[in-house]
């Protein structure tokens, strides 16, 4: 199975064939970090809001 590549991260074989410069990888990984993290907890909020809209139609 063939996945696509996040954005601005290059694929393994780019990594094999090319190389990769291990600074400016961890520059990539820790901004997707950042955006996972965002998203989570961006996520997390809409959960409980949609709890919140879930307990009071089953308290009607």
């Amino acid at each position: 199975m063939r996945q696509t590549p996040l954005p601005n991260v290059p694929s393994a074989e780019e990594v094999e064939k090319n190389g990769q410069d291990l600074g400016e990888m961890n520059k990539v990984l820790l901004k997707k970090v950042e955006e996972l993290t965002l998203y989570m907890i961006e996520q997390q909020k809409v959960n409980e809001d949609l709890n919140k809209r879930l307990l009071a139609l089953e308290n009607k």
